[in-house]
């Protein structure tokens, strides 16, 4: 334990930095799970409807700076060729 009062007061805000960031991620892997369910069925709206949701949720973790801004990308431009290629 550290003996610094700023650290101990850093080792508080970094866990609940750490809380808040895991609970994002979480978010992103049910909203790109939902894509990829839909995907799955087949259902072109609510593939699209889904792919809407996940990509406002990746733009908004990069924002507060949980993902990087390229593997955002990255997984946006995945999740999007999928549905793309939806007959």
């Amino acid at each position: 334990m550290a003996n610094i009062k700023s650290q101990k007061k850093r080792i508080l805000t970094n866990e609940k930095a750490r809380q808040r960031n895991n609970s994002i991620k979480s978010e992103l892997k049910t909203a790109i799970r939902a894509v990829t369910n839909a995907v799955e069925s087949t259902d072109k709206a609510a593939a699209e409807a889904a792919l809407s949701v996940a990509s406002r949720k990746l733009d908004k973790a990069v924002s507060k700076g949980v993902l990087h801004k390229n593997n955002a990308a990255n997984r946006k431009s995945g999740i999007a060729r999928r549905v793309n290629n939806l007959a």
